[in-house]
């Protein structure tokens, strides 16, 4: 038996509701003018503003809505999980466990068929098995590249973050989105040089 439409409209209230958290959990990654420290609902409106402006440099053929949708819901397990720093291997250890039981609770707030599309859509955002999510996922660590830079080194400064940590997060730009690959390089030499990056 189906829901009634008045318990569907709850169900999806709720969801959005709980969605609003992800405006409380905040990254390692500072704003471009280095005056706080941004949250993951920004980074999340950061990256689908960047999907729209950098979709000529995605692979052929993939599908820019579908790349909104992944980036819409990709962080959304962070209101229960949190954000994992992406240069720390201890919180690394356990990031797969707690994600995936805040997907199960997190999507299961909407309606079964519209929790079961967006659970698949975070599914497809981790496992990078879709072009479109090679792409998202690229994007994600080019965003990050920008708000260092644009914050005069940012978190790489903070945490003694080294060359090579940069260039082994930033691989998936050069798979997914290989035209945007001198940038990030020539981004991460110039802070190597600065000293902002330990040239290791």
């Amino acid at each position: 038996m189906s829901e009634a439409p008045t318990d569907r409209l709850q169900h999806q209230i709720a969801f959005l509701l709980e969605a609003d958290k992800l405006k409380t959990i905040i990254r390692r990654t500072p704003l471009t003018d280095s005056s706080r420290l941004e949250n993951s609902a920004e980074h999340s409106w950061h990256l689908a503003v960047a999907a729209i402006a950098l979709h000529e440099y995605a692979p052929d053929g993939t599908d820019l809505g579908r790349v909104l949708e992944l980036i819409a819901v990709h962080d959304l397990v962070e209101i229960d999980a949190g954000d994992t720093f992406a240069y720390d291997p201890e919180a690394y250890a356990t990031k797969a466990e707690r994600e995936l039981a805040a997907a199960e609770r997190v999507f299961g707030v909407l309606p079964a068929d519209q929790g079961n599309r967006l659970r698949a859509l975070w599914d497809e955002f981790e496992t990078q098995e879709t072009k479109e999510s090679r792409f998202a996922n690229a994007l994600d660590r080019f965003q990050a590249l920008l708000q260092n830079m644009g914050a005069g080194g940012g978190s790489w400064i903070a945490h003694g973050v080294t060359r090579t940590q940069v260039l082994a997060r930033m691989a998936p730009v050069q798979a997914a989105a290989p035209r945007l690959w001198p940038f990030v390089l020539a981004t991460i030499e110039t802070f190597c040089a600065s000293g902002a990056i330990a040239g290791l």
